[in-house]
């Protein structure tokens, strides 16, 4: 069987970010906002009265200290709460085409790649931007790949499923070399008028080129030894917008049509699931924790990772097993274990072995295993 190397990685990070402080600022003059317009419902007990927040239940509750979003002026209106992202005419690049392309080139310089080598392409996230064309044949065309591309949704943990798919079709001889791209646009999703979830989120595109050992000649390249996926349903975490909306004009616009979440519930319920797949995972390739070296989680919340990382280690992981990038980037759906990986693995030596993982939505859960060549 073809070995499979992840042979490159990309990062683009938008100009803007939002401290914790600046969105307490504009939700707490959203908050006396609304108070002020509906005082007389309020007192007749008709709505009810929201409250105000502050910066350190945020990095309490998440460890989220601040997050890079496409567009700062429109989320910190209080008039607005939401990004200012201006519509594109057909003949221009998508926003995600254009996040993935910055994104993509940093990749291929890593592998010693150009896009004439690229001969499929996955782009792997929450939310596509429209419906068709994909928006991976978009971006297979940007960069001047061959082959074939296409799209997949499976939320939070869309870049590890999409990570295995790729490895498959490389063993399989279906691709050679193949492109996964995240590009994440969350704050397009997000309820930033929420107080329990409009901390969460920031905007962020991560690119993984993987191909066959045989054809790579990026020295510091890591092999995929082993990949593991898991789904199971639950509405814990749910978006239901989607083109169907139209058909009922009376949910135009309602909460459920953007990101919520019972948080609580899934940490009760998605820590065990997670640290109990990455333990059986080590197990099924004779494996043991102890041989991790780097565990790249899914930075949705410090508390979960280090829950997560205790159990399969059996011990308090320090910051270097298990490093975070959620403090500054917050979650990026997808990307999120991606980043991690991307940031914090050329300190590791040749046959260490570490874990991307993520988990999210659906529940869904995967596990990519990987050892320093």
């Amino acid at each position: 069987m073809k070995k499979v190397v992840i042979s490159g990685t990309g990062l683009f990070t938008p100009q803007e970010s939002i401290t914790n402080e600046e969105l307490m600022d504009s939700f707490n003059a959203y908050v006396e906002l609304f108070n002020t317009n509906n005082a007389q419902a309020i007192e007749r007990g008709d709505v009810s009265a929201l409250k105000t927040s502050f910066p350190e239940f945020i990095e309490k509750a998440s460890g989220i200290k601040s997050r890079y979003v496409i567009n700062k002026a429109g989320i910190l209106d209080p008039h607005r709460m939401y990004p200012i992202i201006a519509d594109r005419s057909d003949d221009e690049q998508s926003l995600q085409c254009e996040m993935a392309v910055k994104a993509v080139q940093e990749a291929l310089a890593k592998a010693g790649k150009t896009g004439a080598d690229i001969d499929a392409v996955i782009v792997a996230c929450s939310n596509m931007q429209r419906a068709y064309p994909a928006m991976s044949i978009e971006i297979q065309n940007a960069i001047g790949a061959k082959g074939f591309a296409f799209d997949m949704n499976v939320a939070c943990s869309s870049a590890t499923f999409g990570l295995q798919t790729a490895a498959d079709m490389i063993r399989s001889g279906s691709a050679k070399c193949v492109l996964m791209v995240n590009p994440e646009i969350c704050s397009g999703h997000l309820e930033w008028r929420d107080r329990d979830c409009h901390f969460i989120f920031g905007d962020v595109c991560t690119t993984v080129i993987l191909e066959s050992e045989e054809t790579c000649t990026n020295p510091q390249a890591w092999e995929v030894i082993g990949t593991k996926l898991q789904t199971q349903f639950s509405n814990n975490i749910r978006n239901n917008f989607g083109f169907l909306n139209r058909c009922d004009e009376e949910g135009v616009g309602k909460r459920d049509k953007l990101f919520r979440q019972e948080g609580r519930k899934v940490f009760k319920e998605v820590c065990p699931m997670v640290a109990e797949q990455i333990t059986q995972h080590l197990g099924e390739l004779d494996l043991q924790a102890s041989q991790l070296k780097r565990m790249w989680l899914h930075q949705a919340n410090s508390n979960m990772n280090a829950l997560i990382a205790r159990k399969v280690l059996d011990r308090d992981p320090s910051p270097e097993e298990s490093p975070t990038i959620l403090d500054t980037y917050a979650n990026t759906s997808s990307a999120g274990s991606i980043i991690a990986f991307h940031l914090h693995n050329q300190d590791l030596a040749s046959g260490d072995v570490g874990v991307i993982c993520s988990f999210g939505a659906g529940y869904s859960i995967g596990s990519v295993i990987v050892k320093k060549r």
